[in-house]
């Protein structure tokens, strides 16, 4: 079977992700509420960026939204810089709002998000955004709106790390799961029904498939191979199959990061894309290309097929690094599935024609 001993080595650490952050509430009105034929409530794209560009267009924004004002670090008298989201919820029924924060995620600038008021009491905090993995990325809270009005986003220095903010109000609805699944708690991205990916703090064992953990924390990654995820693992019994497993944040989405097992480039990971309305695609475009390339300023799945050939009985030598030409990434949650031959296993025995 499969025995773990070194799960960990590599050039550059970065402090612990926390999931991104949930506030609940009881009181979410079920979408089957909605009366036929009534308008979808539309979701609400703040631009936040304090660029501006000649063919610039005043900003639309969906009644709910009443204000985006910006109080820069010179005016509040301090270092820190403040966006101020002010916000009427559309009826009653509407009560928790979903608010997914795009950011540079830069360590000692992760922003955090207010809810006041109108007497400028803090109705809820979200604690510090991102893990300061110096990459673009995005992070979600659910806000409980009872009594608020307003939303801060707070972040040091002039606030540019801060690009932009999605918007939208929450319903509820049954969700029915298998009663021996493992439990994953979701917070529904309004593009994408992946959940975030948890790493089992030991090795779990399931239907013959060996599940194990390599690094549960963010590790920032690049074209450079000093600056690349390396790990040690060992096996027991060569696995019939194996699969490598992670979740990346800002990868380009044409060029994924690509794998060397035991000194040999295995080809690059798959990665699980959202549609491509979702606001966390940003367009690169440099000189003398003739196309634009995309990263992903988010966290995706990311999985790749590891060709049991290449692994062998004892130590097994993993790393993880970017393409040439492509910007940093950071990876967290990477684990190693190994499939063996379970009592009950499924196969074909195919003969000789």
């Amino acid at each position: 079977m499969f025995l773990r001993f070194v799960v960990f080595a590599l050039s550059f650490g970065v402090t612990s992700r926390v999931w991104a952050q949930e506030a609940f509430s009881d009181a979410l009105p079920p979408s089957s509420d909605a009366k036929s034929g009534q308008a979808t409530l539309e979701s609400a794209w703040l631009d936040l960026r304090q660029n501006t560009s000649p063919n610039s267009r005043t900003q639309n924004a969906p009644g709910w939204v009443e204000a985006v004002t910006l109080l820069p670090a010179q005016s509040t008298g301090g270092s820190k810089s403040v966006f101020r989201i002010r916000v009427t919820p559309p009826s009653t029924n509407y009560q928790v709002l979903f608010f997914r924060l795009f950011f540079d995620d830069k360590p000692g600038q992760q922003p955090e998000l207010i809810a006041w008021d109108e007497s400028g009491t803090h109705v809820l905090r979200s604690g510090a955004l991102g893990s300061g993995i110096n990459v673009p990325s995005s992070d979600s809270v659910m806000i409980p709106m009872t009594g608020a009005s307003s939303i801060d986003v707070e972040v040091a220095g002039d606030g540019k790390t801060v690009r932009t903010a999605y918007l939208d109000w929450m319903t509820s609805s049954n969700v029915v799961h298998p009663l021996n699944a493992d439990h994953r708690d979701v917070i529904p991205e309004p593009f994408s029904s992946m959940p975030p990916l948890h790493s089992p703090t030991e090795d779990e064992e399931h239907f013959g498939t060996v599940t194990a953990t390599l690094a549960a924390e963010p590790i920032r990654i690049s074209a450079n191979v000093q600056e690349s995820a390396a790990f040690q693992f060992g096996i027991e019994t060569q696995p019939l199959a194996a699969l490598l497993t992670f979740e990346i944040a800002n990868p380009q989405i044409d060029a994924a990061p690509e794998i060397y097992l035991n000194g040999q480039n295995i080809g690059p990971v798959s990665l699980a894309l959202p549609e491509l309305a979702d606001p966390g695609y940003r367009g690169e475009m440099q000189s003398l290309a003739r196309q634009m390339h995309f990263q992903y300023t988010g966290w995706l799945r990311a999985q790749k097929i590891v060709p049991t050939t290449n692994l062998k009985v004892g130590t097994n030598n993993l790393v993880i690094v970017n393409r040439t030409d492509t910007g940093p990434s950071a990876i967290r949650a990477t684990q190693i599935q190994l499939k063996y031959l379970w009592d009950k296993s499924d196969y074909l025995l195919q003969t000789g024609h």
